[in-house]
């Protein structure tokens, strides 16, 4: 006889029925992103991918996990959730691709105060959709439903990629020389860095977000919404047709400029870059002028509009740009490399 004071997993918080309504609606979304190497399909307990090796020498994994940070805050105050996953997925893939590394498969981790199904599948929607931009293929996953650990509104994502390159092809910036060029690849926005300062100095009511501003020519939550962008197929179709006139690759993310270039220096070389090389996109102004901000500061939080900065062969450096420019990427000389103490100096 059942005890009149038994409780059932759905009136502690989770519902198991949710989670197999979420777990329809994102199959097929996975499995738009599943690439050659996949094997089976959502539902096991682990994702098996079998990685082509043919031409490597010596093939080598490499892999980063990384989340969005506060940007969420906003999502959640806008009830946006289709474009996150992206900007987990750039976070994570962007990384590897520093040392040359093609990201082979991803995996998210999100956990939630209550599971919406709709709400579910629009996450998703974004892991697989920077999965598609990265041709990398979403092969697991884990939602998790946590009453008491999160409001019912809420939620916190991460996420995780391996990728492979051949032991010869990495690049860890060791060949990097004085009198190299450096370039720098333009960003989409803020990326996912330095939110908490963002939401600080510009709000984060709905009435703020919604709210037209001119000089972005959107409304603001358009532009702090913004989707990281990803960088995979451009650099790894640069790196395949002229890898060994690249000689480090740093991708601007938290610490801004001053300290990730640093990140992809050998001792004894210092990078020279001249902010006024690039132009910056009005949303750092706007931050930088509402909030009273240093310009140190805003080089050392955000990204100023630099997504990718590569050290390259000073006589290959117009190459380089000018096939940049042609896969569709934003490119421009901001700098060299000097001798002196690792670090950067603007100019």
């Amino acid at each position: 006889m059942q005890n009149s004071h038994s409780q059932s997993y759905k009136e502690a918080g989770v519902d198991v029925t949710a989670g197999y309504e979420a777990v329809e609606r994102i199959k097929p979304l996975v499995e738009s992103t599943y690439t050659k190497g996949v094997i089976g399909s959502i539902g096991g307990f682990g994702g098996l991918f079998a990685p082509d090796l043919s031409g490597m020498e010596r093939p080598v994994l490499i892999s980063g996990t990384d989340g969005v940070g506060t940007k969420l805050r906003l999502a959640f105050a806008m009830d946006r959730h289709d474009t996150v996953g992206i900007d987990c997925v750039a976070m994570c893939v962007n990384d590897i691709l520093c040392a040359g590394a093609k990201p082979l498969f991803f995996l998210d981790y999100l956990a939630m105060g209550k599971n919406i199904p709709v709400r579910t599948a629009e996450i998703v929607a974004g892991f697989a959709e920077g999965c598609r931009q990265a041709e990398t293929a979403l092969i697991g996953g884990e939602t998790a439903e946590m009453p008491g650990s999160y409001p019912e509104g809420e939620y916190d994502l991460a996420g995780f990629t391996v990728g492979l390159v051949d032991e010869k092809k990495i690049i860890d910036g060791s060949k990097i020389e004085v009198g190299d060029r450096l370039v720098a690849i333009a960003s989409s926005g803020l990326h996912s860095n330095g939110y908490s300062l963002v939401r600080k100095v510009l709000g984060e009511s709905k009435e703020v977000l919604e709210a037209h501003v001119p000089e972005l020519g959107c409304t603001l939550s358009e532009e702090l919404l913004r989707p990281t962008k990803i960088y995979v197929k451009s650099i790894l179709a640069l790196l395949n047709t002229m890898g060994n006139a690249v000689r480090g690759i740093s991708n601007i993310t938290g610490g801004g400029i001053y300290e990730n270039v640093p990140r992809m220096l050998p001792e004894g070389r210092r990078a020279v870059i001249h902010p006024d090389k690039m132009p910056v996109p009005p949303i750092f102004s706007l931050i930088a002028e509402k909030g009273q901000i240093p310009t140190r500061d805003m080089y050392n939080t955000f990204n100023m509009g630099i997504g990718m900065v590569l050290a390259v062969e000073k006589s290959r450096v117009d190459e380089v740009v000018k096939t940049l420019t042609e896969l569709g990427e934003q490119a421009y000389v901001v700098g060299c490399i000097e001798q002196g103490e690792q670090g950067v100096d603007l100019r």
